[in-house]
């Protein structure tokens, strides 16, 4: 074999290796999965909850870049209802393989434990496919109460609260929210009493302390850093394992001497869990991307969210988790769904 020859020959092995490579580079790429003849038509995102809702405003921040990435349209479908369920059912059980859905976290975790009736089951119905962004929620009380001293800091208002026993009550959107199982670990944690009251809503609730009938609440950052400019509520703490970028200066309750307290809110997407796997595995790849993007990103906090953007194992494990928790707490304080 002449020269010339063996160097054809090298270069068209070298030339079919750096595609070879470069095609599964191409395929392991974040969003780049295989999926033939996928998707034939528009992704749907489910919500649970209206319009203008938290989980309705980060469905939609994520539509219009899920839509480029797909080359498809993405539409946001509001089916509302039962705390988000009859959104979640209808995801569950959406067979055309392209169907997804945005979650809270209670819709995952809390609300079969307290209702077994409820006609989903999110262990064997669903498939995770990332967790999108976290948040702490902020224990939040009126700014002037006649238990508590002016300038008291988060161990002398739990101080307070424990002095004043079943006097003082707390508001949550609704029982088994995570507001309102929040607060049950909060009070076995710290050894407070508070008297639970359900209200329609968050803004609700911040009504009620406003007005002087709740003594204290769990609110999300946003709601509560709004009161709290206005002079109006004082934030005493939030409820993750440590201080939070989404309230700046505010201290964990942890720090306060409260033991084993790590709550937070998020929400996520997830599948059908009938949706075939390569499907589930390219779109958990594209929203994960997604989710850290600058812009997106962006968004997200200024919705009120820490991103997250993990894996579809991340989700499950915080799902199990967060699942083994609130069972916890459901068992030992004794709720039970109205």
């Amino acid at each position: 074999m002449t020269f010339p020859a063996v160097r054809r020959r090298t270069l068209m092995v070298a030339l079919s290796l750096a595609g070879a490579l470069g095609m599964a580079a191409a395929q392991s790429a974040p969003g780049a999965l295989a999926t033939p003849g996928w998707p034939s038509k528009p992704l749907r995102i489910i919500v649970g909850f209206p319009p203008g809702s938290s989980p309705d405003l980060t469905a939609r921040t994520f539509a219009e870049p899920l839509a480029q990435a797909l080359g498809h349209p993405v539409i946001v479908e509001n089916k509302v209802g039962a705390g988000g369920n009859i959104g979640a059912d209808a995801v569950a059980k959406a067979t055309d393989g392209h169907t997804i859905g945005l979650f809270i976290n209670g819709n995952l975790t809390i609300a079969k434990l307290l209702n077994p009736a409820v006609p989903y089951d999110p262990q064997k119905d669903l498939a995770p496919l990332s967790l999108v962004g976290t948040s702490p929620l902020v224990l939040t009380a009126p700014a002037s109460q006649p238990d508590v001293p002016a300038h008291a800091d988060a161990r002398a208002f739990l101080d307070a609260a424990r002095q004043a026993g079943n006097r003082w009550s707390y508001g949550t959107p609704g029982v088994g929210t995570v507001g309102h199982l929040g607060t049950e670990l909060l009070k076995a944690r710290a050894g407070i009493a508070p008297i639970h009251v359900p209200y329609p809503g968050y803004p609700q609730v911040a009504t009620g302390m406003l007005g002087g009938q709740l003594q204290m609440a769990l609110l999300p950052p946003a709601l509560a850093l709004s009161q709290e400019r206005t002079g109006k509520l004082r934030l005493i703490g939030v409820t993750s394992a440590g201080r939070s970028t989404l309230v700046p200066g505010v201290p964990s309750l942890a720090e306060a001497g409260v033991p084993d307290l790590n709550l937070e809110i998020w929400n996520a997407f997830a599948a059908p869990a009938t949706m075939p796997a390569a499907v589930q595995a390219r779109l958990s790849a594209l929203i994960a991307e997604i989710a850290r993007s600058p812009d997106v990103r962006a968004k997200l906090f200024q919705q009120g969210w820490q991103v997250a953007g993990t894996s579809p194992q991340g989700l499950a494990n915080r799902i199990q988790a967060d699942t083994a928790l609130m069972a916890r707490v459901i068992r030992t304080q004794g709720i039970r769904a109205d």
